[in-house]
């Protein structure tokens, strides 16, 4: 009872934290119109988004194990609702950068509780609800075009998107905490006294590989998650719902990829599947880049989605499956490498965009594509080199 109930809230909570990821690439051009920001603010702004979960990372790689999972859970979930309704309140962009450093903090915490709950829990299905956790995260950012296509029918205003979302993550606070305090852990999820070391971690070249590779899948998935919508109204000329309309392909590939890529894995190794999906995210990234038409938009904002979709989970799986009892480093790790991405994509192309104009910055995620395809392959080989040995064993 205790792993389902779980389970579903890891899930739920999951699934609302991708749609306040995506949300603010969504919102981005009528909050850069209401609160005068330019596109170097812009990037600043999710520079700061990223920096907060760089520190959320570190900070929850090491201690996280320290308290126990699920009252930390819940706590970390009230203080994002808080941070979100004051995020939705103020009137000058300076201070909205406090508000999204404390809200990639907060998010990155439960981001590592979360993984470490689900790979604890399922040792034997750990790919399969894994991945089906990443799946209710893309569900998330797959809602959140509509989501705000249809609030905005009734308002447009950035700031109620938010607002709603905040009470729905405040309902999931309410239920972890009666979780946490009605429900006694099970004796492999208690917590110890210790903290773990990313020194130890990063001297294997596996890992060390696996940050490489998350650096780049951060700077192009977020990369295009934050701009795309600009880039295609400002740069393309089309309207910013139809733009909307089209991302939501983007994330649609998300969804359908970290739905079925466990299947995929009865034919192919997790180093061979990793190969094919980073191909696939590479044509994807220049085909947007390559095209002004609404349809071949879609195609690539598609095939951009499906091969970036199921990398993370497949990716943390094979990590974890190598040295479990490292999950939250690993977790941690993965998010620091994709955190750093997500800055280095979202500033660049702001402070480009503001020099050139952001049909010319757009460059920067077919760019980065190549150095995801080049690390992607580096891990897989490393992983494919680490199987084998296991088998000569």
């Amino acid at each position: 009872m205790y792993q389902r109930q779980v389970t579903v809230l890891v899930y739920l909570s999951f699934m609302l934290l991708g749609l306040l990821s995506i949300l603010w690439g969504i919102l981005l051009p009528d909050m850069m119109e209401q609160l005068q920001m330019s596109p170097a603010a812009s990037g600043l702004f999710f520079a700061c988004l990223s920096m907060g979960s760089i520190t959320g990372a570190f900070l929850g790689g090491k201690y996280v194990q320290k308290f126990e999972f699920v009252p930390l859970f819940a706590v970390l979930l009230l203080a994002l609702v808080v941070l979100i309704m004051g995020a939705s309140l103020v009137q000058f962009w300076p201070l909205l950068l406090v508000f999204v450093f404390a809200l990639g903090l907060t998010c990155s915490g439960l981001f590592t509780i979360g993984h470490t709950l689900i790979a604890r829990l399922y040792v034997a299905k750990r790919a399969r609800m894994m991945g089906f956790m990443d799946f209710m995260f893309s569900l998330g950012t797959l809602a959140a075009p509509l989501y705000v296509v249809v609030l905005y029918w009734g308002i447009e205003d950035w700031r109620w998107p938010l607002r709603l979302l905040a009470l729905m993550l405040a309902g999931t606070a309410a239920y972890a905490w009666y979780l946490g305090r009605t429900h006694q852990s099970p004796a492999h999820m208690t917590y110890t006294k210790g903290s773990l070391s990313y020194r130890q971690v990063m001297k294997k070249p596996v890992f060390f590989a696996l940050a490489l590779m998350m650096f780049g899948y951060g700077a192009v998935e977020w990369g295009h998650g934050n701009w795309f919508v600009t880039y295609a109204s400002q740069g393309l000329a089309l309207s910013t719902e139809q733009s909307r309309l089209i991302f939501a392909f983007f994330t649609g590939g998300m969804v359908l990829s970290r739905l079925s890529f466990s299947l995929f894995l009865r034919w192919f190794s997790s180093a061979q599947l990793l190969m094919i999906l980073v191909i696939c995210a590479f044509c994807g990234a220049v085909l947007v880049k390559m095209t002004a038409e609404p349809a071949l938009l879609q195609l690539g904002n598609f095939a951009l989605g499906f091969g970036l979709g199921a990398i993370f989970p497949l990716m943390l799986t094979a990590a974890m499956d190598l040295d479990s009892d490292n999950g939250p480093v690993l977790s941690g790790l993965a998010n620091i490498g994709g955190a750093i991405g997500y800055q280095a994509a979202a500033l660049g192309t702001g402070l480009a965009a503001q020099q050139v104009g952001i049909a010319t910055a757009y460059w920067l995620i077919p760019i980065l594509a190549v150095w995801l395809l080049g690390t992607v392959s580096y891990f897989s080989y490393l992983l494919h080199k680490k199987h084998t040995q296991a088998v000569k064993v």
